[in-house]
């Protein structure tokens, strides 16, 4: 018996929300204190590719997403790594072992001025690469009446698909939006779209613009 059952459908915009995870100064700016320490020529090798395509495809894109949003009325949402102490002992075992450490209230836990949030969108501050584990995300989700879940951000082979997966097995209609999340390699990247094919729907950017337009109405120029 073939199923009738498929996440490949468009999204809800009555019941959609936009996700975007770590886009902060930490993870998502030149100098933020994730790169702190690194050598001109390290800083390249590791981070010339990741930068490049954050800046030049990953901002615009999450640019234009955010206005499409809004002008639907589609919920955004953001997730930050932030302590919630301020000697960082909240942060989870992992975070420990890899020395992730951003300050509450700092610099660095702040969103990228590229993508300011609005006065009435939400942020998560989580001690975790999953947002769904450290923060009450699918708590707030469920109030919200969601049930397509857009996401994008940083890093596709870590805390994206750490909440695509998780988003999936929690009963969400997830949309990867391909070209709005990177990593540090375009070789880690497109492994990391291919693991996560069986957990949810991917698109580029203008395709989805384009189907936020064709269901509501509401077009953005890019």
């Amino acid at each position: 018996m073939i199923s009738s059952w498929s996440r490949d459908v468009p999204i809800d915009p009555a019941r959609a929300a936009f996700l975007i995870i770590d886009v902060q100064n930490y993870t998502a700016h030149p100098h933020g204190g994730a790169w702190r320490g690194l050598g001109p020529h390290e800083y390249e090798q590791k981070l010339g590719n990741y930068f490049r395509s954050l800046r030049l495809v990953v901002l615009p894109n999450l640019r234009g997403l955010q206005t499409a949003c809004r002008r639907a009325g589609i919920e955004i949402l953001y997730t930050v790594i932030e302590n919630l102490t301020s000697d960082g002992r909240d942060r989870s075992l992992d975070y420990k072992i890899s020395g992730l450490d951003v300050p509450k209230g700092s610099w660095d836990a702040r969103i990228l001025d590229e993508i300011p949030p609005s006065e009435d969108e939400i942020i998560f501050r989580k001690t975790s690469s999953n947002a769904f584990v450290s923060t009450n995300i699918d708590y707030v989700l469920r109030n919200l009446g969601t049930r397509s879940l857009i996401v994008a951000g940083l890093m596709t082979d870590q805390c994206v698909e750490g909440a695509v997966r998780t988003a999936c097995d929690l009963g969400y209609l997830v949309t990867l939006v391909s070209d709005a999340c990177t990593t540090y390699s375009a070789e880690r990247h497109e492994q990391s779209l291919i693991g996560m094919r069986g957990y949810c729907r991917q698109c580029g950017t203008d395709a989805l613009l384009a189907e936020i337009a064709q269901l509501t109405g509401v077009a953005v120029d890019r």
